[in-house]
């Protein structure tokens, strides 16, 4: 089987400047060339910067997106959607109209004899209580209540204020580092207690796969900076990054890839344990 594993797209419905439209576009292309090419497309969390199903409305401006998504399921591809912390406030849409399968926190799958745990990652960070205290308050019923009375617009006004304050929150580089140190952490638990292979994540937009004691944490990046995804393929997983000349009018990419990379370069696949 081949999995792709993407997270952290976010996907506007407004865009700001000719970088997030760069990227927008960056993403149309990558899910235009993928249909065919996988068995199973994980979505890990963030693929849009907001979302909610209203009964009888969707985002217009995400429709280019989900054209993409419905291409890759009509050509046989299975599609997983797990939410993240922009996205999570899902209905029936995703599985009654595109069937796509929706995960509230995480989704897991035993393939070519590897256990496999797929999770946005946002519950497993250190030191954010902040955080973790209004995810639990948004995502109540009420909450997602009162917002659903909310007309359209002046919902995706106030959720665009929410995501933007969450986006650009300043924190140190200390606190970032221990951030990320969480997740590994949680996949050494996962992998050590819990007889997992693999545990893939995404959130900290730090794209990386660790070998760990019997088994490997992967993070999938993100799409506001490095453009990066995971492929596993007959027991290897591997982090790979998608350019375009669009991007390269829109930054200069070599400086933002981890070590330095240039463009199309793709890092050598991580084995996991013998089964």
């Amino acid at each position: 089987m081949r999995i792709c594993v993407l997270s952290d797209v976010h996907y506007k419905y407004v865009f700001k400047d000719t970088y997030d439209r760069a990227n927008a576009n960056l993403a149309l292309d990558f899910l235009k060339q993928a249909v065919g090419k996988y068995d199973l497309m994980v979505l890990n969390g963030d693929i849009f910067d907001l979302w909610f199903d209203w009964k009888y409305a969707i985002i217009k401006q995400y429709f280019p997106i989900l054209h993409r998504l419905a291409e890759i399921r009509e050509h046989g591809c299975r599609l997983v959607l797990i939410s993240g912390n922009h996205d999570f406030w899902f209905n029936d849409f995703f599985r009654d109209y595109l069937e796509i399968e929706v995960y509230n926190n995480s989704f897991s799958l035993k393939e070519d004899g590897l256990r496999v745990l797929f999770t946005h990652g946002d519950l497993h960070t250190v030191n954010d209580l902040r955080y973790k205290f209004f995810r639990r308050l948004i995502r109540m019923k009420l909450s997602k209540k009162l917002f659903s009375l909310l007309h359209p617009d002046l919902a995706l006004l106030i959720g665009g204020k929410l995501s933007r304050s969450s986006r650009f929150r300043q924190v140190s580089s200390l606190l970032q580092s221990k951030k990320s140190a969480g997740l590994s952490r949680y996949a050494e638990y996962m992998i050590g207690k819990k007889d997992y292979d693999l545990v893939c994540m995404g959130h900290s937009h730090h794209p990386g796969i660790t070998r760990l004691k019997g088994g490997s944490y992967a993070n999938s990046g993100d799409w506001t900076r490095h453009h990066s995804y995971l492929e596993i393929d007959s027991g290897q997983v591997s982090l790979k990054y998608y350019k375009s000349k669009e991007m390269h009018n829109a930054q200069n990419p070599a400086e933002d890839r981890p070590g330095g990379d240039g463009p199309g370069s793709q890092p050598q696949p991580a084995e996991l344990p013998d089964q």
